[in-house]
């Protein structure tokens, strides 16, 4: 399970960002062509912030949707999977979006 370590990653990268302050919330975008289960993500977190400036974040997950741009028509589509085709029947495309694993946003205290 792959997405442990991606939260284990999202934790330390939020928690050096955070200078030691504690955080609040964490907005993540997770594409729905990444290969994560943000689902997973969202179960392994807890267990991986425990004892960390992120413990009691809120953790939002903004799932991203597919698109591609046709590389033969200039078309742009949503694209549910890497297996779609264009619908002027070409397979040469290239995502758009959908890719995504970022973390697009972190609250956090303010220093006194």
């Amino acid at each position: 399970m792959h997405e442990l370590a991606i939260a284990r990653n999202i934790v330390e990268l939020v928690t050096e960002a955070a200078r030691g302050r504690r955080v609040h919330r964490i907005t993540l975008e997770i594409g729905k062509l990444s290969g994560v289960a943000p689902e997973c993500v969202a179960f392994c977190f807890p267990e991986v912030a425990r004892g960390t400036p992120v413990e009691a974040a809120e953790l939002e997950i903004r799932e991203i949707e597919g698109r591609a741009r046709c590389e033969s028509c200039g078309g742009e589509f949503p694209l549910p999977d890497l297996t779609a085709i264009c619908p002027c029947g070409s397979l040469h495309l290239r995502p758009v979006t959908g890719e995504e694993l970022s973390v697009k946003c972190i609250e956090v205290e303010e220093a006194c």
